[in-house]
């Protein structure tokens, strides 16, 4: 009876033990490292009863990994947490990725998030105008910039090199009052857009252009170490990155990676986007010290599905217009 009462002991004992178990989820993220880290320290410190075990590198190295793994049927991340839409969506057209239509969207703009719920922004990475304040004057929308004065003097990435210059041509394209007419009227000017963010926004910086199409984060990020430069956010909208996020439908821990996003889309993780020094999405959540506050701006969105679609279509439009 003593054994029985004890081998009854030890299996109460190991079902205790299984129920506060550890689950393990597995992230791909393009975040830099240490945002990556403060992330899953976050949502760690939230859910102590999830682990996850993250994996970092750029969006389109991690999108070969991947292609690796689903050709070979052996994906291995539950979720992903990317820098761009385009890419999420062509995983959405081959059907890898989970529907979660009970995500916490409530107060989040329609075109922050996927519409069949399938990936869901994160932040806003705004696409505008930034301009060396000692050689220009701000302007007020996207079509003031192609002046005469103008010419050569605008710094611009390239969508055949940059993610976000990339989503940024789809979102202006996608807006019949600026549209490939702006393209157009850029390379009239003998604007040669070329490689990244970086060397856009060193040439604004320097003096070297009087304006550059770039990201929020790199002219604000100048502007407080020094540089003689400033951000605007065009009065006809701003393309925006969302950083977003999405479940693997190949999940074998679905509602831990459901716990995962929802953390990213709470107050307390939008919060933490705003410390990490970016826009976050949610309403009611103040943006970083110096950058403009989400309400202020409107957001260019458009039809992901749409854009995988024409994708390329777009990318040799663009080329041929500047002979590229």
């Amino acid at each position: 009876m003593k054994l029985r009462m004890l081998a009854l002991a030890a299996v109460s004992a190991l079902a205790v033990s299984a129920a506060h178990a550890e689950e393990t989820i597995t992230l791909y993220t393009s975040q830099a490292p240490e945002q990556a880290q403060q992330t899953v320290d976050a949502f760690e410190a939230a859910n102590p009863d999830i682990k996850v075990n993250w994996t970092r590198n750029g969006t389109s190295a991690l999108m070969n990994v991947m292609r690796a793994e689903i050709q070979a049927g052996q994906i291995q991340p539950d979720v992903l947490l990317v820098a761009d839409p385009i890419n999420l969506g062509t995983l959405k057209a081959d059907g890898h990725l989970m529907a979660y239509p009970d995500a916490p969207v409530e107060g989040y703009d329609k075109a922050a998030y996927d519409k069949d719920m399938t990936f869901f922004g994160t932040k806003a990475i705004t696409t505008g105008i930034a301009y060396n304040t000692e050689i220009a004057e701000p302007v007020d929308s996207w079509n003031d910039l192609l002046v005469e004065d103008n010419r050569g003097q605008i710094a611009v990435p390239s969508p055949l090199y940059s993610g976000a210059a990339l989503n940024h041509l789809h979102a202006l394209i996608n807006d019949p009052s600026i549209g490939w007419d702006f393209y157009e009227g850029l390379n009239d000017l003998d604007i040669v857009p070329e490689g990244g963010n970086g060397p856009a926004t060193k040439a604004v910086a320097s003096g070297m252009a009087k304006y550059a199409i770039i990201v929020d984060a790199n002219a604000l990020r100048a502007k407080a170490d020094g540089s003689p430069i400033d951000y605007i956010a065009p009065k006809d909208g701003v393309s925006f990155i969302g950083e977003p996020v999405a479940i693997m439908k190949t999940t074998e821990h679905e509602e831990a990676a459901k716990k995962f996003v929802d953390f990213l889309l709470s107050k307390e993780g939008q919060e933490l986007v705003s410390e990490q020094g970016n826009l976050p999405l949610l309403p009611g959540v103040a943006a970083p010290e110096g950058y403009p506050e989400l309400s202020s701006m409107k957001l260019l969105g458009y039809d992901v599905d749409e854009a995988v679609k024409n994708n390329e279509q777009v990318r040799e439009q663009f080329a041929e217009i500047f002979g590229l």
